[in-house]
């Protein structure tokens, strides 16, 4: 059976930056239309709306935030499957937002997605060999039938499941092991960086360490860069070096994982972690809850001044009038674009 090569995990090109993806000022916005058959331009949903960061080779990078933040546009917006509308994307020093698609679909073989929802992402038509060879046939690798099917069949053992279902229908498979199988496609052209949008929220919480455990294990095994992006604070501690929290298009705080989980400089990070239900029975009778009032204003009209202070609990006027502050680095590694933090 053909196995898995990858002699060793990627490293920077001489003279090439550590990091592996850099974003700057990074906007996408979906224009909202107004009129029926001479359509114009009326607004637009600031879905992502100018963020910058990088993602050092080999470590994994969390992306929190609540729905409707961005977190997913961010991801996709990354990889070219939604069209920039200003911002630089680099990835291994090369710039993307202004590839042709014939350089574009190169890149892709080393950028890959584990998308979120395992029973839509799946095609119900094709085989399960047929979903996890199909990156294959689109980059010419493994032409030869026989080798293709030895080595999808090593991709499916390598990620827990059994190289006898090759030919079976996503409707045959759990959840769990779905996502597995797109994890298995993901990997097919053996990436570099791999934008994971959320694999676990979909799965029953007895499959979820399952699943983040094999991505840490591949992450070892092949020198895999993660973007993670999550609703669950707890998982996102346990597997992500760094974390960026997200609050309507923006990133409002950012750093190593420790120091964003132990000492949260920005108000909306701290109304996050105290969400977060704490084992000790003792420590949670005892822990102070932050709760965020009304609802996540709209993307389309986003309030004037910082966008937090709308349901902010510390807010004062300096909130409401001055531009959203800027992200600016308060302890070695870690930003927050907060007005009150000094």
């Amino acid at each position: 059976m053909s196995e898995l090569v990858q002699d060793k995990p990627k490293r920077a090109k001489d003279g090439a930056s550590d990091n592996i993806l850099e974003v700057s000022n990074l906007k996408k916005h979906f224009a909202i239309n107004a009129g029926f058959i001479l359509q114009r331009q009326v607004g637009a949903v600031k879905a992502v709306d100018g963020i910058s960061f990088n993602v050092k080779r080999g470590e994994t990078l969390g992306l929190v935030g609540e729905s409707g933040c961005g977190k997913s546009t961010t991801g996709r917006t990354i990889l070219q499957l939604y069209e920039p509308t200003d911002g630089s994307v680099k990835f291994e020093g090369q710039e993307l937002t202004d590839l042709p698609n014939s350089q574009m679909r190169l890149i892709r073989r080393e950028m890959q997605i584990i998308f979120q929802d395992p029973f839509a992402s799946l095609n119900p038509r094709m085989t399960v060999g047929t979903i996890v060879s199909e990156p294959l046939q689109i980059h010419n690798l493994y032409p030869n039938k026989a080798e293709r099917q030895e080595y999808v069949e090593s991709l499916l053992e390598r990620v827990g499941l059994n190289p006898y279902f090759i030919n079976r229908y996503p409707h045959e498979f759990s959840g769990g092991q779905r996502q597995r199988i797109g994890i298995a496609r993901a990997l097919a052209l053996q990436p570099s960086f791999i934008v994971a949008d959320e694999p676990i929220s979909a799965l029953d919480v007895s499959i979820q360490a399952q699943v983040v455990n094999l991505m840490e294990e591949l992450q070892d095994e092949f020198g895999l860069t993660y973007l993670f992006i999550a609703h669950d604070l707890s998982m996102v501690r346990h597997i992500c070096d760094r974390v960026a929290v997200m609050y309507l298009g923006k990133i409002v705080e950012m750093g190593p994982t420790a120091a964003v989980y132990d000492n949260p400089l920005h108000p909306y990070t701290q109304a996050l972690l105290s969400a977060v239900p704490e084992p000790d029975p003792s420590k949670e009778a005892n822990r102070r809850r932050i709760i965020i009032r009304g609802d996540l204003p709209s993307p389309a009209n986003p309030p004037q001044g910082c966008n937090f202070n709308t349901r902010c609990p510390v807010a004062f006027e300096l909130c409401y009038h001055e531009p959203d502050p800027p992200l600016i680095e308060h302890e070695p590694g870690h930003f927050a674009a907060c007005h009150r933090v000094t």
